[in-house]
């Protein structure tokens, strides 16, 4: 097991659930999720009347509004986020088994962290070690709405995997992709347009990167 590096850089605190709110609706994510602007608006009041609500994050369940659908919605110097040519299935990577999703079309996610500490392992080293820690490793829809949020956390050389999510293969194992969130230096098939734009692509299970952590949370609840 690689050695856990300090955590570098301390990001600004998640806005408050109303506003998280508003900046979903001012992204048309109630109508890509077959929700109204006020049911939404409605969910974020409700929840935020909780004191230990604070420092959440608003996400949509990914039966409602899936990866494809939220990455280009993402922004970075103007630039809007995009997926990886070679993952055009990234809207089949579900949930793994021992992630549970509550049954609404919108939940939270507390004590959300980026994972720097963990740079350098592999998702086959990261992800027995946060279930240790009894935290939950992050949906790539999740990291995007992170990241919607929070545009601070995806940073270069500070970027992150969602490897709550994976695909499963018709035989029952795992795909050996893991999907990622970072940014796009322009080069190879992203092409130089794209240079600087927020980036969902993937890793081996198996590999390491010094600049990618594993973004996970302690739980998810409804209110």
């Amino acid at each position: 097991m690689p050695a856990t590096a300090a955590t570098t850089t301390d990001l600004p605190a998640l806005p408050s659930l109303n506003t998280q709110a508003e900046r979903l609706i001012g992204h048309g994510v109630p109508e890509l999720a077959g929700l109204t602007p006020d049911e939404l608006r409605g969910f974020a009041e409700a929840a935020g009347a909780f004191a230990d609500s604070a420092g959440a994050l608003l996400a949509v369940h990914p039966d409602r509004v899936p990866a494809s659908a939220l990455a280009p919605l993402l922004r970075r110097d103007g630039k809007p986020g995009f997926v990886v040519t070679d993952m055009q299935d990234v809207d089949l990577f579900a949930p793994l088994g021992t992630v549970a999703l509550p049954d609404a079309p919108l939940y939270l996610l507390t004590g959300v962290d980026r994972g720097d500490r963990m740079a350098n392992w592999s998702p086959d080293e990261a992800l027995p070690a946060l279930t240790a820690e009894a935290r939950t490793p992050l949906l790539l829809t999740e990291g995007i709405h992170w990241v919607l949020q929070q545009p601070a956390a995806l940073e270069r050389n500070h970027c992150f995997m969602t490897i709550g999510s994976r695909l499963c293969k018709a035989t029952g194992a795992l795909d050996a992709r893991t999907p990622a969130l970072w940014i796009s230096n322009g080069t190879g098939r992203d092409g130089r347009e794209r240079r600087d734009a927020p980036k969902v692509g993937w890793c081996w299970a198996g590999n390491r990167h010094t600049w990618l952590g594993f973004a996970s949370a302690t739980a998810r609840r409804t209110r």
